[in-house]
């Protein structure tokens, strides 16, 4: 049964959503992307089908989405959301399990951020990283992925305009060797596919089954 939590974050809170799995071996923190919350039907499909799998996943909105804003916090306020949900899941959630941080594009690529100044993961997930810019491929995204040694998951769409799959696979080439990277057929940035009769929460619950095998693999 998922439930409705606050997290204090300086003078305010922050919404989340926590959703225990049954005998969980492990706990994904989950960020959403730039344009929805946590109450998407995509972040909610996915958050379900991996607690379904045996991982309870705790997401969480950033202040700007709390406060009904269009664009997204700076990466500083966005970094010290992420290390002070990162503790209080420690504190009050984790229950001595591995603590795996995920996040969609924007979410994602914040997390990895903050991993690289330092907050603990046991793994890190990206459901659609944004590598670059669309139609600026040449403007990547990478040099803060190199030095971490935390694995990495990549799960990316063939047809993201984000993620050039050339570029995409050269960049994980050169990651640590605990990195990963899926590909979805036909799946664009939010993984739909063209002329697909799921629905979004079945699109986001499409990433469950590889997310699960990663943490399994990695982190568990």
């Amino acid at each position: 049964m998922t439930q409705e939590l606050s997290i204090p974050f300086n003078d305010s809170e922050l919404s989340a959503l926590w959703s225990p799995a049954e005998s969980a071996s492990a706990v994904m923190i989950l960020a959403h992307g730039s344009g929805a919350g946590k109450d998407h039907e995509f972040m909610t499909g996915y958050a379900q089908a991996v607690a379904d799998l045996g991982i309870s996943v705790l997401s969480f909105n950033f202040p700007y989405m709390d406060a009904g804003k269009k664009f997204p916090d700076k990466a500083p306020t966005a970094i010290a959301v992420w290390q002070q949900v990162r503790s209080w899941v420690q504190e009050h959630v984790a229950e001595g399990l591995p603590v795996v941080v995920a996040g969609k594009s924007f979410g994602g690529r914040m997390a990895s951020l903050a991993v690289a100044e330092g907050m603990p993961a046991n793994a890190l997930i990206f459901l659609g990283y944004p590598l670059h810019a669309p139609k600026k491929e040449d403007k990547l995204r990478d040099e803060h992925l190199y030095p971490l040694t935390v694995p990495m998951l990549f799960l990316e769409g063939t047809k993201d305009p984000f993620a050039n799959p050339e570029k995409m696979e050269a960049v994980a080439a050169k990651l640590n060797k605990s990195t990963e990277l899926v590909w979805f057929e036909g799946g664009n940035h939010s993984f739909k596919v063209a002329r697909s009769q799921r629905t979004v929460a079945q699109d986001g619950a499409w990433l469950a089954e590889a997310t699960a095998n990663f943490i399994w693999k990695h982190a568990s």
